[in-house]
């Protein structure tokens, strides 16, 4: 694919970009995963349905479709490393919304705090993932954004067990004081709880402008695409990304598989609780689906390439992500909770194959490749809402036909993961044959 411009002693020095570049991944783990917590927490002081709360995941992961194509152009007009110090100057702002909107109690302007720290997200993320997958051999590309995924995924188990401890602790007896007190006592510990987020927000926003500054002196080394390879003889060279059916089937599987990434990581508390298992243990639910997502990483670091192929992981995890829909639908309790968890076994090795197989052969197109999967990122915004609204629909209908509140709500929330199947399923497609349609053998 590329090779990075650099000297020997440089080459010996990676070890230094990888980490600066683990690091961005880092922290916008630890702000996309604590939508897990986010959700129920909006849920309850915003006064919303299942549908309406999942709107946290998609006003974050909207901001990637909006933001994709100006992030590419604002890359290669200032470069990658000024591309990221900005993108985290973005995120602070965005945390810092949440203060006025604490204030006011107001589900929209949350909604915009999150859009615009999505915004910064994309930015950050369309300059850090092609950099890592352009930063050595394509052979190893998955293997150094499985280094990228533990990085993200640490930091997504610390920050939803951090949120889940500061906003959902003592939740459940909230609840039970909404329902007995009047309207303005009601107003006023709502209120109380919606304070909870301006702390953690500001101190958030302090760190993500303090490292935004100090990412303008990271050692990055520059990187360029190798280009596309000439014509032969009475050929047509490419002229358009739209000559690449390999890269489109890609974005498509990459939208599907943030979709249900996103849910098997922001749904599974609100899955707990729908399974009247008490908030104190759901709490901690997402900490098992990164886990098992790290650990899987891990295991990529040491496989590939050297004893599996990136387009074999990908096979693998198509094929589990499919076996695991269907136990989480026919299983009941605890053990349908486990197997949303292990969806993150699944979903680990999907972003880190998927990226090298649709770049695969891009060239000078790769920068606008790389915008457009950043785009598919918005599977995240249109997914999860898809799930609630099963979930909606099935638990009005279970209550129309006389089945008990708790009862409606479990077998609702167990039905809304049926939408998985399909996604698992074309990611299957992909890796077995799409991401070599269009290209030479």
């Amino acid at each position: 694919m590329s090779e990075i411009n650099r000297t020997p002693t440089q080459k010996n020095n990676a070890f230094v970009p990888i980490s600066v570049i683990a690091g961005l991944f880092f922290i916008f783990g630890f702000v996309t995963w604590i939508n897990g917590a986010l959700i129920p927490f909006m849920k309850t002081i915003n006064e919303l349905t299942d549908a309406q709360s999942y709107l946290v995941a998609s006003a974050s992961y909207i901001s990637f479709v909006v933001m994709a194509l100006p992030a590419s152009y604002i890359i290669n007009k200032i470069g990658f490393r000024k591309s990221m110090s900005l993108g985290l100057i973005i995120m602070a702002l965005g945390a810092l919304i949440f203060i006025p909107a604490a204030e006011a109690r107001t589900y929209w302007v949350f909604l915009t705090g999150i859009f615009v720290q999505g915004a910064g997200m994309t930015l950050l993320q369309t300059a850090s993932n092609p950099y890592i997958t352009i930063l050595g051999p394509i052979e190893s590309a998955a293997k150094r954004i499985a280094i990228m995924g533990i990085a993200n995924k640490v930091a997504g188990a610390l920050g939803s067990v951090i949120f889940g401890a500061l906003l959902l602790s003592g939740i459940d007896k909230i609840k039970e004081q909404l329902d007995v007190v009047d309207n303005a006592e009601k107003g006023r510990l709502l209120d109380t709880m919606a304070d909870s987020v301006v702390t953690p927000y500001l101190v958030m926003a302090t760190v993500l402008f303090v490292l935004g500054v100090l990412i303008r002196k990271a050692p990055l080394p520059h990187v360029e695409e190798s280009p596309i390879e000439e014509p032969k003889a009475g050929e047509i060279g490419k002229t358009s990304i739209f000559q690449f059916p390999h890269l489109w089937l890609g974005v498509l599987a990459l939208f599907l598989y943030v979709g249900v990434e996103v849910i098997a990581g922001d749904t599974i508390i609100s899955y707990g609780i729908a399974l009247d298992i008490p908030v104190e243990q759901a709490k901690f639910f997402t900490l098992f689906t990164l886990m098992a997502m790290v650990l899987t990483y891990a295991l990529g670091v040491f496989l590939i390439p050297k004893y599996i192929s990136q387009a074999f992981a990908l096979k693998v995890s198509a094929i589990l992500g499919i076996i695991f829909s269907f136990c989480i639908v026919f299983a009941e309790g605890i053990t349908s909770v486990l197997f949303v968890a292990a969806l993150g076994i699944a979903n680990a090795l999907v972003w880190p194959a998927i990226w090298p197989l649709a770049l695969n052969g891009l060239g000078k197109f790769t920068k606008t490749a790389s915008a457009l999967l950043i785009m598919a990122i918005s599977g995240g915004a249109v997914i999860p809402p898809l799930y609630g609204v099963l979930v909606d629909n099935k638990k009005d209908n279970l209550l129309i036909e006389g089945i008990n509140e708790v009862s409606a709500a479990a077998e609702a929330a167990s039905f809304g993961y049926w939408i998985l199947l399909p996604c698992y399923l074309i990611i299957l497609y992909y890796a077995f044959y799409g991401h070599k349609v269009g290209l030479k053998n």
